[in-house]
C-alpha cells in the first residue's frame, strides 16, 4: 500500500498539490459559517433522571426550565412607582416577544423578595426561550440588541444558560483567530531554528494548514449530522496544527537523512514513506482511538472531542503522506540544505554515540533502579493534588470578567437571597391530592439549601407555606401531572448538587424525577465515572493490539501504556491545584477558582494528552524497533534509537507545546486548562519519560522486553510493521518520477 501511495504521489504532484488546495478552500469557506451550526451544550447526559425530567416537564406540562436572566437595576429601588411602571412595562413587552414562555418578574409576581436584591437596587425577570440550541441563539441574538442597556429609567444586564452558551460560542471563535494569528509566526520562527532552511520550514505549516482547513470542512459537514459542541473548533485548530507539524517533522528529519546518506530525491522519499510513513500510520491511527475512548460517554461535548479529534489525526496523517511527499518531491534536496548557520548532520556519520541522547541513555542504562525509582516518585508526588478532587459544573464562571452571563450571574448569587436563576425541577406524571402535595412541598421545603418551594398548592419556605394559591402557581399543573419548583439558597454550586441527592433520596408521595442544571451536573458527573472503566478498557485493549503490531512484543505495549500514562500525573495534579484551589491564577488569566473541576475536563485533556503521549512512544518505540532489528543488542538499540530520534522528537514536543500554550489566550477557564496541562503532559512525556524511563526500564527488561510467543511472533510477521526493510525493488517504483 506504502509503495502504491508513493508512486502514485510522486508521478502526480501536481494534481496531489492542485487536489490539496482546492478540498483546504473548500474546508476554509466551509469553516466561515460553521459555528453558527455549533451548539455551547452538550454536558448532559440526555439518558439520565435530569434528561427525563426535562422531557416529562416540556411534554406533559409545556414548560421549560428558565435560560434567560433578565437583571434590572433601578436608579433608586425596584419598589419606586416610576421603576414598577418601567419593569412591568418591560416584562409585559417581553412576555409578547415570540418563542418565549413563562415570562416571570419581580413585578408581575407580586414582589416576592426572592426576586429582589437585598438592597433593593436591583430585582430579575425570568423568561424560557424555546426551541433547539441552535433556535435558541439565534432568537437570544435578536433580544440582545433590543434589550440590552438603558430602558428609560432602567438599566438591564443580560444572563441565564442561554447567553452563557451564546457569549462561550462568541469567545470561541475569538479565541480561535487569536491563537491562529499568536501560533502561526512564533512556529515558523522554531521551525527555521530546527531545520536552518526557511523551505523545510515552511512545508509542516503548509501540512498544518491544509490539515485545518480540511478539517474545518469535516466539522461543517459532520454538523449536519449530529450535534457538535463548540469545543470541536478548538481540537480541529490546535490539534491539527500540532499533530501536523509533528508528522512532519519526523517525515522532513527523515527524508534529509536520506539525503545525508547519499540517496537521489526519489530514493530518499520511497525511504521516507517506507519508514517514517509507515510509523505515521501507525500514530494518527493510535491518536485516533486515543480519542475515540470518548464516544463511550453519553455526554455531547465529550463526543464533540471525539468526532474533532479522530477526524483531525486522520486528516493530519493523510496530508503528511500526500501532501508532504508531493512538496517534497517538488522542493527536492533544497529542503536539505541548512541555510541558517552550521548543522551537524544527524546520524548521517554514524557518530551516535557522540549525541547527547545516546550519551543520556548509556548513563540511564548503567544506574536504571534508582534513575526509575526517583523519577517515578517524582512523578507521583507531582500527580498527589488529583487525590483531592472535587466534581463541579460548566457555568458562567468559567467565563471572562467581562462576560455579561457571569456579571449577572455572580451579581444574583452574592446581592440575592436564593438562586432563583437556576431552580431545580421535581416533575411528577401523575400527583396526588391536593392536601399531600403540600405536604411534600412543606417537606422540601425544609431541607437544608433551600431557598423555597413553588407549585399548585403555594409557596413553602422552612416547612411552612408562606403564600397561598394563587394565578402565579397555575402553571405547575396540567393534565394531571405537576411539578414543584425548588429554588436553591444562595451559595456554592456544591451545595446545589448536595441538594439534589436530598432530593432524591427524599421519600415521595407519588412517583417524581428530580431534574435543573445541578441535577445535569450531577448526572454528567455520575455518567463519567459510570462509564469511565469501559472506556479505559476498550482504549487499553485497542493501544496493546497497536503496539503489538509495532514491536512485536508482548511486554513493550503494557510499558508503553503504564509510561504513558505516568506522564499524565503532574498535568491532573496540576489542574487540581491550579484550577480548582486557586493557586498561581494570577499568572494564567486571573481566572475564578471555584474550588472544583467539571468533570468533563480531566477526561477530555486525558484522552488527548494520552493519544498524545502514545503518539511519542510510536515515533520512538519504531525507530528503537528498527535498531534492534539491525543490531540484535537491547542496549545499542535503546541508546542508538534515541539519538536519531531524539532531537526531532524534542522539537515536536516543543512544538506542539507552543502550539497548546495558545490555549492559555483564551478568556474561558477551561480552554486554560488545556493551555496547562497539555504542555506539561508533552514536556514531561518527552523529557522524564523518553530521557530517564524509557531507557530505564527497557534496560531493566533486557532481551525480554522483545519477547513474544511463537503463534504471536507469526501475527506480527505478517500483519506487524517493519521499518528497517530497506527493499530496492521499493525505491525503483519513483525512480523515473
Amino acid at each position: 500500500m506504502v509503495k502504491k501511495l508513493t508512486r502514485l504521489v510522486v508521478h502526480r504532484r501536481r494534481a496531489v498539490l492542485v487536489t490539496a488546495v482546492i478540498i483546504a478552500l473548500l474546508g476554509g469557506s466551509a469553516g466561515s459559517t460553521l459555528f453558527s451550526k455549533l451548539s455551547a451544550g452538550g454536558w448532559d447526559d440526555p439518558g439520565a433522571e435530569s434528561g427525563a425530567a426535562a422531557d416529562l416537564l416540556q411534554d406533559k406540562l409545556g414548560h421549560r426550565p428558565p435560560n434567560l436572566v433578565l437583571m434590572i437595576t433601578a436608579p433608586d429601588t425596584v419598589d419606586e412607582p416610576g421603576a414598577v411602571r418601567a419593569g412591568t412595562a418591560l416584562t409585559e413587552r417581553l412576555a409578547a416577544e415570540p418563542g418565549l414562555s413563562d415570562v416571570t418578574s419581580y413585578w408581575s409576581a407580586g414582589q416576592p423578595d426572592q426576586l429582589r436584591s437585598t438592597d433593593a437596587g436591583k430585582a430579575l425577570v425570568l423568561a424560557t426561550i424555546e426551541g433547539d440550541p441552535t433556535e435558541v441563539d439565534q432568537r437570544l441574538s435578536k433580544l440582545i440588541p433590543v434589550y440590552e442597556g438603558d430602558q428609560g429609567e432602567l438599566d438591564v444586564r443580560i444572563g441565564g444558560y442561554a447567553m452563557f452558551e451564546h457569549e462561550l460560542t462568541e469567545q470561541s471563535e475569538r479565541d480561535i483567530i487569536a491563537a491562529e494569528m499568536i501560533v502561526f509566526p512564533i512556529t515558523l520562527i522554531a521551525l527555521v531554528l530546527i531545520f536552518g532552511s526557511v523551505v523545510a520550514a515552511l512545508l509542516p505549516l503548509a501540512v498544518a494548514l491544509v490539515t485545518v482547513l480540511t478539517g474545518m470542512g469535516v466539522m461543517w459537514v459532520l454538523a449536519d449530522l449530529t450535534d457538535l459542541s463548540v469545543l470541536a473548533t478548538n481540537v480541529v485548530t490546535l490539534l491539527g496544527m500540532g499533530l501536523a507539524i509533528d508528522y512532519s517533522l519526523l517525515m522532513v528529519n527523515r527524508f534529509r537523512e536520506e539525503l545525508r546518506a547519499g540517496k537521489s530525491t526519489s530514493d530518499a522519499i520511497a525511504a521516507t514513506m517506507r519508514t517514517a510513513g509507515r510509523t505515521i500510520v501507525f500514530s494518527a491511527v493510535t491518536v485516533a482511538i486515543a480519542l475515540s475512548a470518548l464516544i463511550w460517554f453519553p455526554l455531547g461535548a465529550l463526543r464533540s472531542v471525539s468526532y474533532a479529534g479522530i477526524a483531525t489525526a486522520l486528516v493530519a496523517g493523510a496530508a503528511s503522506l500526500t501532501l508532504l511527499p508531493a512538496l517534497l518531491s517538488v522542493f527536492g534536496r533544497r529542503v536539505g540544505r541548512a541555510r541558517l548557520g552550521r548543522r551537524r548532520p544527524d546520524g548521517a556519520d554514524g557518530a551516535t554515540e557522540e549525541g547527547f541522547w545516546h550519551r543520556l541513555a548509556v548513563l540511564v542504562m548503567r544506574r536504571p533502579v534508582p534513575v526509575a525509582t526517583v523519577v517515578v516518585l517524582f512523578l507521583l508526588l507531582l500527580g498527589s493534588p488529583f487525590l483531592n478532587l472535587k466534581l463541579g459544573e460548566v457555568d458562567e464562571r468559567t467565563m471572562p470578567a467581562s462576560a455579561q452571563s457571569r456579571q449577572v450571574a455572580d451579581t444574583v448569587r452574592t446581592e440575592f437571597e436564593s438562586g432563583e436563576q437556576n431552580p431545580l425541577q421535581v416533575v411528577a406524571p401523575r400527583s396526588g391530592a391536593p392536601e399531600t402535595v403540600a405536604e411534600y412541598a412543606a417537606e422540601l421545603s425544609a431541607l437544608p439549601h433551600v431557598s423555597h418551594v413553588d407549585t399548585i398548592t403555594g409557596t413553602y419556605a422552612k416547612g411552612v407555606e408562606v403564600m397561598p394559591a394563587g394565578p402565579q402557581h397555575t402553571r405547575f399543573a396540567r393534565d394531571g401531572a405537576l411539578y414543584l419548583s425548588v429554588v436553591p439558597a444562595a451559595g456554592a454550586a456544591e451545595d446545589a448538587q448536595q441538594l439534589v441527592r436530598d432530593l432524591r433520596a427524599t421519600p415521595a408521595p407519588f412517583d417524581v424525577l428530580v431534574g435543573g442544571l445541578a441535577a445535569v451536573t450531577v448526572d454528567g458527573n455520575d455518567s463519567l465515572l459510570r462509564w469511565l472503566p469501559y472506556s479505559l478498557g476498550a482504549l487499553g485493549i485497542s493501544m496493546v493490539i497497536l503496539l503489538f503490531l509495532l514491536t512485536g512484543s508482548v511486554l513493550l505495549p503494557f510499558l508503553a501504556l503504564f509510561l504513558s500514562g505516568l506522564s499524565l500525573t503532574a498535568t491532573f495534579g496540576a489542574l487540581v491545584w491550579i484550577f480548582q484551589d486557586g493557586n498561581l491564577s494570577g499568572w494564567f488569566g486571573d481566572f475564578v477558582a471555584t474550588g472544583s473541576l467539571a468533570g468533563t475536563i480531566p477526561v477530555m485533556l486525558f484522552a488527548i494528552a494520552f493519544g498524545l503521549a502514545m503518539d511519542y512512544q510510536v515515533f520512538m518505540l519504531s525507530r528503537i524497533r528498527e535498531e534492534y532489528e539491525r543490531t540484535g543488542d537491547n542496549v545499542t538499540a535503546v541508546a542508538t534509537g534515541l539519538e536519531r530520534i531524539g532531537r526531532i522528537v524534542t522539537a515536536a514536543a516543543v512544538l506542539i507545546s507552543i502550539v497548546f500554550l495558545a490555549f492559555l489566550f483564551s478568556e474561558i477557564t477551561l480552554m486554560k486548562a488545556f493551555g496547562v496541562g497539555l504542555p506539561l503532559a508533552v514536556l514531561l512525556d518527552a523529557t522524564l519519560i523518553r530521557g530517564a524511563l524509557l531507557p530505564a526500564t527497557m534496560r531493566l527488561g533486557g532481551r525480554v522486553t522483545w519477547w513474544a510467543p511463537a503463534p504471536l511472533r507469526r501475527v506480527h510477521a505478517r500483519f506487524g510493521l517493519r521499518e528497517g526493510d530497506d527493499s530496492p525493488a521499493e525505491t525503483e517504483l519513483v525512480k523515473t518520477a
